[in-house]
């Protein structure tokens, strides 16, 4: 970790240490983690916090208080999901890559091309399969999930040396990944070389070329100004990797009854939030029509993009498969289901 990085991180929790002790005279207080900048309308995960922070205090008249810490304050993601478990913090809006360093078998939901639209996914995570999901991650992590947010919508590729119209235009491209093997196989059976890199320094490792490219929804290349250092975009429409929310359970086993609804009933409400500000973003000045005006933007045809899935899905689930043995092909199966079922 650069210098830099290590004294904000310090100041950030001398910062949450302060705010412990001035929430001292309520009765809880969640200390809440996400990645992005803090809005109503900035951006998906922003957009949650600020929606779940007001239902939870003004369903509860104040009794548990919501202190938010965006932009990766409190550090990096993964390390993050380790101060929820340890309760220095109570509740975090993680990647799918982070919430990988504590149930690995996230990585069933990293099927290329599997989702058809939005709506599929979202009926697949707010239905059986999602209560499943969320019901083995509390179970394996000992961490409490309350549900699956919109980190803003599809993931798409972008670039900065050629176009990708085709699957060999992937050929030999540098794509920043997550840590997530899943990820970095999926790059791999499309012909590009993955790069596992932080979230912090994805933007200039762009900029210098250690990647030439990288995979992340539409309004995400545009909060975070990836145009200013990518010059191509590609709508494959080739992931859905939803944010994770995930609460210290000592902490929600605190709660009261009521609390805990409340509680519950706002990250629900939140994560609708969510989806909607993503897709209204991605269909605004401040997102893909934006984007068109900064990149030469192409959306790969169905034909095209069936030789995308026929080259990557095989790959990534034969390895889900061996991997996780017989409860990870369980679980794919039921994720595979779910989607036949919601795309009826």
């Amino acid at each position: 970790m650069r210098i830099g990085k290590k004294l904000t991180v310090l100041i950030a929790v001398a910062a949450l240490m302060l705010c412990s002790a001035q929430g001292a005279l309520a009765a809880k207080v969640i200390k809440m983690h996400h990645l992005n900048k803090n809005g109503a309308f900035d951006n998906p995960s922003g957009a949650a916090a600020v929606v779940f922070k007001n239902l939870v205090e003004s369903g509860t008249n104040g009794e548990v208080q919501v202190q938010i810490f965006p932009s990766g304050q409190l550090g990096k993601d993964a390390e993050v999901v380790q101060q929820v478990k340890d309760g220095i913090i109570q509740l975090g809006v993680h990647s799918v890559g982070a919430v990988g360093s504590v149930y690995p078998m996230i990585s069933v939901l990293d099927v290329p091309f599997a989702f058809p639209n939005h709506a599929v996914a979202y009926e697949v995570f707010d239905g059986p399969f999602g209560k499943k999901l969320a019901g083995d991650i509390t179970a394996k992590t000992g961490l409490k999930c309350l549900g699956f947010s919109d980190s803003g919508g599809f993931f798409q590729f972008t670039n900065s040396k050629r176009p990708i119209k085709t699957l060999e235009d992937m050929k030999g491209l540098k794509i920043r990944t997550m840590g997530l093997d899943t990820h970095k196989m999926l790059v791999s059976s499309l012909g590009g070389q993955p790069v596992s890199i932080a979230w912090s320094e994805v933007y200039t490792s762009l900029q210098t070329g250690v990647a030439d490219g990288q995979m992340n929804p539409v309004p995400i290349v545009e909060f975070a100004k990836l145009y200013e250092v990518q010059k191509y975009l590609t709508i494959s429409n080739h992931l859905f990797a939803p944010h994770v929310w995930l609460m210290n359970m000592d902490f929600y086993n605190s709660l009261t009854p009521s609390e805990r609804q409340v509680v519950e009933s706002a990250a629900k409400t939140a994560i609708v939030v969510s989806r909607g500000i993503a897709n209204a973003i991605e269909a605004s000045d401040r997102g893909l029509p934006f984007l068109s005006t900064k990149m030469e933007v192409y959306t790969l045809p169905e034909s095209e993009k069936e030789r995308f899935r026929a080259a990557s899905q095989p790959v990534v689930m034969k390895y889900l498969e061996e991997h996780f043995g017989d409860e990870g092909k369980a679980m794919l199966n039921s994720f595979l289901e779910a989607i036949k079922e919601a795309s009826k």
